[in-house]
């Protein structure tokens, strides 16, 4: 190739990064539909710490629901909100409609945190949010497909995404609340 084609081929590559930054995907571009229905915009949660989690209700991980809930109580006054997405993707452990969801997590566990309507985050029919989550953002390093349920995604005040954990990282593991409170710090 001779220079010129380089040079050719260089503006190329750099308009293409230019326009693919500035058509960037948000969380923030999202609105989702709460457990009850009603339009929630990703928007509005501009400038907190959030903690998405696909849940189901009969998991060997649903007593996660508990330390949800208690991280919940603990950090949300101070910029937290934790958002669970209910799905039925993992051996078919989120069969419930949303208002059977919604009654589980009240009477078992509590929930007051954000709940939302039933959604698919894996597979042929993923969500685009879970598409999204899942592509890593901004940060390719976390890319990859939701292995089971309660996997977590924390985002910054910033709505990029910070870490991901394993269903197996319990929401009271001594580093994943470090690293939520690191994230409100900021």
């Amino acid at each position: 190739m001779n220079t010129q084609s380089l040079r050719y081929i260089a503006l190329l590559l750099l308009g293409f990064i230019i326009m693919s930054n500035t058509t960037q995907q948000s969380l923030y571009n999202f609105t989702m539909k709460s457990i009850t229905g009603k339009d929630v915009p990703l928007s509005s949660y501009k400038g907190k710490v959030l903690l998405v989690v696909n849940v189901a209700s009969q998991c060997g991980y649903t007593p996660q629901y508990e330390t949800l809930e208690k991280l919940h109580e603990t950090y949300n006054a101070k910029g937290l909100h934790v958002l669970g997405f209910p799905a039925n993707n993992f051996g078919e452990q989120e069969p419930g409609t949303n208002e059977e969801i919604q009654q589980f997590c009240k009477s078992k566990y509590g929930i007051k945190f954000d709940m939302f309507s039933k959604i698919s985050v894996h597979g042929q029919d993923i969500h685009p949010l879970y598409k999204y989550l899942t592509s890593g953002g901004d940060n390719a390093t976390l890319a990859g497909d939701v292995r089971w349920n309660f996997e977590k995604f924390l985002i910054g005040k910033d709505g990029h995404i910070i870490k991901r954990y394993s269903s197996r990282t319990s929401p009271d593991n001594p580093e994943f609340i470090r690293d939520i409170e690191a994230a409100l710090a900021k």
